[in-house]
C-alpha cells in the first residue's frame, strides 16, 4: 500500500506510473503525461507539415508559364498588352521564389520578392487583372483601400486590418493565407502633402500609413487582429507571415504625366525646343519609380514595390471590344440573364456604339460601361420577363431614350 501511494498518478495514453514530482494535466476522466504531450505535438507538427507540402505541391501544378498567364489574361482582359506581360512575369517568379524556399535549395541564392505597382486612370483594368489572376491560381485574394486607413491612435484602421480580410478569404487557414494576393486600392491617395517635401502639418492618413505599410510589404511576421479593426493590449493575435504575400498597389496617380514630362524634358503635349514630342496617353509608359517618389510616396514603400508598369486609357475600339468579347463581357451577361427567362435579345451596333460614345465622355473607362448598360436595361429587366415576349432588339433610339431618362433621375 506504501509503494502505491509513492506513485499517486499514471497517464491515461502510455500507462506509465508518474510520480508527483514529474508534470501531469489531469482531465475528468485521465491524465497524460509531459513524453506523450509532446509526442502529440510532433505529431501534429508532422501531420501539419505534410499537409503543407501537399498543399504547395498542389499550387505548384496550377502555376502556368508567363506566356500563359497572359494568354488567360487576355481571356478577361482587353488591351495593356505591356502591363498583362509585366503583371505576368512577376507573378511567376514570385511563386518561383515561394517554391525555392520551401525546396531549401543548395545554392543559398534568395530570391527578392517582387511586390507590383499599376498605375492607371479609372477603369483601365487594374483590379480585374489582379482578381483574374488570382482566380486562375486559386489562391486567396482581397482588396483593400488604402484611403480608410490611418496613422496607429487615431480614427480609423490599421493597416494590419489588411490580413484580416485576407485571412477571411482563406477561411483563417494561416497557411494558405500566407501563399494569397493582396490587392491595395487607391494608393496613390497616401501621398504626402507637397509630394517630395515633408508636410509641417500632421498627415496621419498619408506619410503615417506609408511608414505603416512597410513591414507588412517587406516580409515579416505580423500581429493580426482576427476581427479586424484596432488593437488592444488584452486582444488574442494571429501571427501571418508576409513573406510570401504578393501585394499589388494600385492607383490613378492624377497628373502624374507633368512629373514624367519634366523628367524627360518634353511636353505632354506637342513639341519642345528639341523637336521631341510625346502624346499626353503615352506619357505613362515611361514612368519611373523615380516619378512615384515625386508624387509623394516615400523612397522606402517605393522601393517595396520593384515592379512597376502602367495602364492606358482605353479608347472607343477598346472599349467596345470590353462590352461584347470577354468571357464575363457586359452584352454576354445580359444575353444571358434574358435567357434564363426565355427571351432572346440581340444589340444593334448603332446602340453599342452609343454605349462606348457616353463611356468616353464620362471618361470612367471599362467602369462606366456597365452603369451605361443598366441604365439602359433596367427597364427591360423590369418589364419584358412578364411581357411573353420571345425576343427583343436593343436599338440606339432605346438606349438613348432610357439612358437619358435614367441619367435625369
Amino acid at each position: 500500500m506504501a509503494k502505491r501511494q509513492n506513485i499517486d498518478r499514471i497517464c491515461s495514453f502510455c500507462g506509465r506510473e508518474i510520480p508527483r514530482d514529474q508534470f501531469i494535466i489531469g482531465g475528468l476522466d485521465g491524465m497524460i503525461c509531459s513524453d506523450c504531450i509532446q509526442a502529440a505535438m510532433d505529431i501534429y507538427q508532422e501531420q501539419k507539415d505534410h499537409s503543407a507540402r501537399q498543399e504547395l505541391t498542389e499550387l505548384k501544378t496550377k502555376i502556368l508559364k508567363p506566356k500563359e498567364i497572359k494568354a488567360k489574361l487576355d481571356e478577361y482582359v482587353i488591351g495593356q498588352d505591356d502591363a498583362k506581360k509585366t503583371i505576368a512575369v512577376a507573378v511567376y517568379n514570385h511563386y518561383k521564389r515561394l517554391f525555392s524556399t520551401a525546396e531549401e535549395k543548395e545554392d543559398e541564392v534568395e530570391i527578392e520578392k517582387s511586390n507590383v505597382l499599376l498605375v492607371g486612370e479609372t477603369g483601365t483594368g487594374k483590379t480585374l487583372i489582379a482578381r483574374t489572376i488570382a482566380k486562375m491560381l486559386d489562391v486567396p485574394f482581397c482588396i483593400a483601400d488604402a484611403t480608410v486607413f490611418t496613422q496607429a491612435g487615431y480614427v480609423g484602421e490599421d493597416v494590419e486590418s489588411i490580413l484580416t480580410r485576407l485571412l477571411q478569404a482563406a477561411d483563417y487557414d494561416v497557411a494558405r493565407a500566407e501563399r494569397g494576393i493582396v490587392f491595395i486600392d487607391e494608393i496613390d491617395k497616401l501621398a504626402r502633402k507637397g509630394g517630395e517635401n515633408p508636410s509641417i502639418t500632421r498627415d496621419v492618413s498619408g506619410e503615417g500609413v506609408q511608414q505603416a505599410m512597410l513591414k507588412l510589404l517587406e516580409g515579416s511576421i505580423v500581429n493580426v487582429p482576427p476581427q479586424g479593426g484596432r488593437k488592444h493590449p488584452e486582444q488574442e493575435f494571429i501571427h501571418v507571415n508576409t513573406q510570401h504575400i504578393l501585394f499589388i498597389g494600385s492607383g490613378a496617380f492624377n497628373n502624374i504625366e507633368q512629373i514624367i514630362a519634366e523628367r524627360v524634358n518634353t511636353h505632354t503635349i506637342g513639341y519642345n525646343q528639341a523637336g521631341r514630342s510625346i502624346q499626353k496617353d503615352d506619357m505613362l509608359r515611361h514612368i519611373t519609380m523615380q516619378d512615384v517618389k515625386s508624387f509623394g510616396l516615400i523612397p522606402e514603400l517605393c522601393g517595396r514595390f520593384p515592379v512597376i508598369t502602367a495602364l492606358t486609357p482605353l479608347d472607343k475600339v477598346a472599349l467596345k471590344r470590353i462590352l461584347t468579347q470577354p468571357k464575363n463581357a457586359i452584352i454576354k451577361q445580359y444575353i444571358k440573364l434574358f435567357k434564363m427567362d426565355g427571351i432572346q435579345v440581340t444589340f444593334d451596333e448603332e446602340a453599342l456604339d452609343y454605349i462606348v460614345d457616353k463611356a468616353e465622355v464620362l471618361k470612367l473607362g471599362a467602369r462606366g460601361l456597365r452603369s451605361i448598360v443598366e441604365a439602359i436595361m433596367t427597364d427591360a429587366m423590369f418589364e419584358f420577363p412578364s411581357s411573353g415576349k420571345k425576343k427583343i432588339n436593343i436599338t440606339k433610339a432605346y438606349a438613348k431614350e432610357h439612358f437619358e431618362v435614367n441619367e435625369k433621375k
